[in-house]
């Protein structure tokens, strides 16, 4: 299972943030209750928005299509539970921008059964059809990321494919969403491998667990079915390891160019439970509709990993399971990469992966920010090799064209590791949020002109 030979199997730098996985990683997924009025973005994912096929008043069934995918880069929309389309207007979501959504109100006495469509066979259909399957399922990275999943997997005319790695890494501190999937979608993920193998045209799939995952990794490895050519590697506990970028550093040595995507290494990554999503939905043609989601922090009463419907307001969430009266922070993901909630009537949307809550006691007052005294903590635990002491002081002088150009600001993918080690409290990691945000508007408007 990849066990020895730990030293080479990892990327250099990283940090080693505390895990806080044991609360809720024994807590077996649980169906989540449904929520009497369910709020859907259709901005909840990278491209464009799902347009609205349905209107207000309109009765709809659990499964049915709400909106279709906007373009290439989006996917549909499908009903998460049966109820009456109640309203279509601007809500609230976790970026602070408003997007246009639907209010569905759940049948009270509905089963929540699920509508099935036209099923992808895995034995006639061709890559073309499962990458179709895949957008129609509104199937995105189910890892946090969001992005349409069957963009990911279109090998680009030139490129090749030999290595799928799926990637069962969650290495964020708190989550364990990807470790219970693995525990108790084990049929669903070799499923889903088969398509992606078949979708990529991929020789052979690794999947990549963390050490501290050894049950899920063992369980995985004794149910591999025979004869596919799958793999488990085990990797050393490091952050952010669960970047794929880092992962196809760790299990194959080989390094994504700057600016370069994990096919220009012949590689496609997948995270696990978007695999066991495309295992369990394809083979009905059904839509995703809901999604495990772990729930935990130190103000939260009732931890555990829920299969939430999409469009769980936050609000009703925290009310079921029971949160601390002196609630500080909320956020959707983890506390490294994750997003501190400014507003509790957002949604649960695809690529909500956690909720972690922390109470005033867990969280420390806003510390001073002090100067850059140049120790080097950022550089080192920078995985890909930056200089964010560097890129902080011209982040500072808004210096964002020198930024992007002459110190690669566009490869970092905002870990938050440079952030956690500063002694100085400078949110290096923001200042980069920022400053990207700012160099791909300019860019967009020097395209447009």
């Amino acid at each position: 299972m990849g066990l020895l030979n730990f030293r080479k199997s990892t990327f250099k730098h990283g940090v080693h943030p505390p895990e806080h996985k044991e609360e809720t990683n024994g807590l077996p997924i649980r169906q989540f209750p449904f929520a009497p009025l369910i709020i859907l973005p259709m901005a909840q994912h990278i491209g464009a928005p799902s347009q609205i096929v349905v209107r207000e008043g309109q009765e709809v069934v659990r499964g049915q299509l709400l909106a279709k995918a906007g373009g290439y880069v989006s996917v549909p929309l499908h009903a998460p539970i049966s109820g009456t389309v109640r309203k279509i207007a601007n809500v609230p979501t976790i970026s602070g921008k408003m997007s246009l959504g639907i209010f569905l109100e759940a049948f009270p006495a509905s089963s929540q059964e699920v509508m099935d469509g036209t099923p992808i066979d895995l034995e006639t259909a061709t890559a073309e059809e499962i990458l179709k399957g895949i957008q129609d399922a509104g199937i995105v990275g189910l890892g946090g990321a969001a992005f349409p999943t069957h963009v990911k997997l279109k090998v680009p005319e030139g490129k090749k494919c030999d290595v799928l790695m799926i990637n069962g890494i969650e290495c964020e501190p708190y989550l364990t969403t990807d470790h219970r999937v693995m525990l108790e979608q084990a049929e669903d993920i070799f499923v889903g491998i088969r398509y992606l193998l078949k979708a990529t045209g991929a020789e052979r799939a690794i999947i990549g667990i963390e050490a501290n995952k050894q049950d899920a990794a063992g369980l995985l490895e004794s149910k591999i079915p025979e004869g596919d050519p799958v793999t488990v590697k085990v990797v050393p506990v490091k952050y952010p390891q669960g970047s794929e970028k880092m992962l196809i550093t760790s299990v194959l040595g080989r390094e994504v160019p700057s600016g370069g995507l994990p096919i220009d290494v012949n590689v496609v990554v997948v995270n696990v439970a978007t695999t066991a999503e495309i295992g369990r939905l394809l083979p009905h043609g059904r839509g995703i509709q809901e999604r495990v989601v772990t729930i935990t922090g130190p103000g939260v009463k009732k931890k555990g990993n829920y299969l939430i419907p999409i469009g769980t307001p936050l609000r009703y969430v925290l009310d079921q399971v029971g949160v601390d009266e002196q609630v500080s922070e909320v956020y959707m993901g983890g506390p490294m990469m994750g997003v501190a909630v400014s507003n509790l009537d957002i949604s649960i949307v695809k690529g909500t992966s956690g909720i972690v809550v922390f109470t005033d006691k867990d969280v420390k007052k806003t510390e001073k920010v002090y100067p850059c005294i140049k120790c080097g903590a950022c550089v080192d635990a920078c995985p890909i090799s930056l200089n964010p002491s560097k890129l902080g002081i011209l982040a500072k002088f808004e210096a964002y064209e020198r930024m992007a150009e002459e110190f690669n600001l566009m490869d970092c993918f905002e870990c938050g590791s440079c952030s956690y080690v500063c002694p100085s409290h400078i949110p290096l990691v923001q200042y980069f949020r920022l400053s990207k945000s700012i160099v791909r508007k300019r860019n967009t408007t020097k395209q447009a002109t």
